[in-house]
């Protein structure tokens, strides 16, 4: 199980907050609410390829798959708390290895990332051959990315 929602927020440091109750990600496709507690939230059927990340790893996902409106901070110390959190030892590879199973506006958001911590083309070129040329994804907090337009972002709010 990883850290969801609010809980992941916190986890990564954009928030300080603590959820009223557990919110957890599984790749399961149910969990007894008996082990984890009748309060607790769950979002199941997350990809199997979860099960080879960290809390971290798949706390970023998570917290991607949101726009990052789980956060507390400004849209610009998000992006930087990000760009910190993507740029530690290995993660974005780990990531990218993955990357495949996510939805299309978190493998957009990844690419946007790439470009921002200078990850090499090769490695963004991927991302950006999986994504239909036509789709606009709602980057939530990251449109206000400097190259989000690049990435097909939605404009900001």
């Amino acid at each position: 199980m990883f850290p969801s929602g609010i809980s992941a927020a916190s986890h990564l440091g954009f928030t300080t907050q603590n959820p009223k109750r557990a919110e957890l990600a599984t790749t399961a496709l149910s969990l007894p609410q008996k082990l984890i507690g009748q309060d607790a939230l769950i979002h199941t059927r997350r990809p199997e390829a979860w099960s080879r990340l960290s809390d971290t790893d798949a706390a970023i996902l998570d917290f991607l798959r949101h726009g990052g409106k789980t956060g507390e901070l400004s849209a610009k110390e998000t992006i930087q708390r990000m760009k910190t959190l993507l740029s530690e030892s290995n993660r974005y590879a780990r990531l990218l290895a993955v990357a495949n199973t996510e939805p299309p506006r978190v493998r957009a958001l990844l690419g946007a990332f790439g470009d921002l911590i200078r990850r090499p083309d090769t490695e963004t070129k991927h991302l950006r051959e999986t994504l239909n040329p036509l789709s606009r994804f709602d980057f939530g907090i990251f449109a206000t990315l400097p190259n989000a337009k690049a990435w097909q972002a939605k404009k900001a709010q």
